[in-house]
């Protein structure tokens, strides 16, 4: 039985059981399946079909979630807008080839509109498959944002075989990969869907208590968010039993901390890409960024220090870029490793790494010296450019209460100076108030800090 056809049938057998958690109210896997028969129904009325590409614009909701579903079973070609997204939107619909659009509303009223249809080469060739297809787009932090194609019943078979459901916490964003990863684990292991109207640490501490969240998958910056706010103070989150991190390199820091406030958690480093899907991954202890990642269908390597995967989930390709992938299907992820037997610790994509004279700088190992200061709620490392050196390390700091800026920059060079070689220590610092160091995705902004001066 293809992947698909076998998730919604095990959904069937579970009809009776909550499915998801919405604005106070939870929807059993009955209620969800009745949304995914009135959605297959309004498809073929509007003949949507296997091949058809269709938008669908909002956030998480038991009718959104129906519609993947339908989409799916009907082999249409999902292409999922967070409301972040809007303004990219213009760009991205003509670049998908997208023929209809669902717009939801905070209500989850919805409307439809259509558009003409131009596709793209790789998804005619695609269509050949009569399979569901899924596009995400890249966030474009190293260059301009490039469509990615996925086989829906390729990416679906990692979750045939059974495994505990948990109550998760739907925080990555639902046109991000890992977060329509997470959305089709929830759903094929028989777990809860929690939605939240907002992704601020108040707004999702409220909704883990009220809908008791044993599961939440985020961001190291939301974390950090979360500690700066003191909302885990307010709300009681002594259900959260996992927490799974990923997108970018977590300070320690903030991990040390992050064990200390939840106590009852494991907490699990995950590792994927948006080309290659989500690796199997097993950290070393909760209070460890050491990983191991790979398991069956990855296949990972190193080679001078740079971490290689091969996957059989691999996107299909790129609707706008060259093929990434070696003859052999390996692709090079541009992240960065130490290796130490079967774990490896991830510093940082070559990207983000500041070269200070010849030597290598990584963001995270400062903001982690950085970020054990009290006073300090978040901090961006990034390299500015220097006439002789090349490049020199900087660093913007958020601060719980305000301090004199004097005082704080001879505090935190010495703490530094301790700490780290000389050629890491930030030259300048940079206290932010008002500015947000995170996007919409919650990862770290370094892109286009570089302000010249030194």
């Amino acid at each position: 039985m293809p992947a698909i056809a076998a998730v919604v049938a095990r959904m069937r057998r579970n009809q009776p059981a909550p499915a998801m958690f919405w604005q106070g109210k939870e929807y059993s896997y009955g209620a969800l399946l009745e949304m995914v028969d009135a959605w297959t129904e309004r498809l073929a009325a509007c003949s949507v079909g296997q091949g058809t590409v269709c938008g669908v614009l909002g956030d998480y909701s038991p009718q959104t979630c129906a519609l993947f579903f339908a989409l799916m079973q009907a082999k249409a070609i999902l292409v999922p807008f967070s409301h972040a997204a809007e303004p990219e939107m213009p760009a991205f619909l003509p670049l998908a080839g997208v023929q209809c659009l669902f717009r939801f509303d905070a209500q989850d009223q919805w409307t439809v509109e259509t558009f003409a249809d131009i596709p793209q080469d790789l998804v005619l060739s695609f269509r050949e498959r009569e399979s569901p297809g899924l596009i995400v787009f890249t966030s474009g932090s190293t260059g301009k944002p490039k469509g990615i194609l996925h086989d829906c019943e390729r990416v679906m078979r990692k979750f045939i075989e059974e495994r505990p459901g948990w109550r998760t916490v739907l925080f990555l964003m639902m046109d991000h990969f890992g977060g329509f990863n997470t959305l089709l684990s929830t759903f094929a292991y028989g777990g809860v869907g929690i939605c939240v109207s907002e992704r601020t640490p108040e707004v999702v501490s409220r909704t883990i208590q009220q809908s008791r969240a044993t599961l939440l998958p985020t961001t190291p910056t939301f974390l950090n968010l979360l500690l700066a706010s003191r909302s885990y103070t307010q709300f009681d989150l002594s259900s959260v039993t996992l927490i799974t991190y990923g997108t970018e390199v977590m300070p320690e820091a903030t991990l040390q901390r992050v064990k200390t406030i939840f106590p009852n958690a494991q907490i699990k480093q995950t590792y994927g890409l948006s080309e290659l899907g989500v690796l199997r991954s097993k950290s070393e202890s909760d209070d460890s960024v050491w990983v191991k990642i790979g398991g069956q269908g990855f296949e990972v390597k190193v080679v001078d220090n740079v971490l290689w995967v091969r996957s059989e989930a691999n996107m299909v390709g790129y609707l706008n870029a060259p093929n990434p992938f070696d003859q052999d299907g390996w692709m090079c992820t541009g992240d960065q490793v130490e290796v130490r037997g079967e774990y490896m610790r991830i510093l940082g994509r070559e990207s983000e790494v500041i070269n200070v004279g010849g030597q290598k700088v990584f963001p995270v190992e400062v903001e982690t010296v950085l970020l054990q200061d009290e006073n300090i709620s978040e901090a961006t490392v990034f390299g500015a450019k220097h006439p002789l050196m090349g490049q020199v390390v900087h660093a913007r700091v958020s601060l719980q209460r305000p301090e004199d800026p004097e005082a704080l920059t001879e505090r935190l060079r010495r703490v530094c100076l301790s700490r780290l070689a000389r050629y890491k220590m930030p030259v300048r610092f940079l206290i932010v108030t008002d500015e947000v160091q995170s996007g919409a995705r919650f990862k770290k902004l370094r892109r286009g800090l570089d302000d010249g001066r030194c």
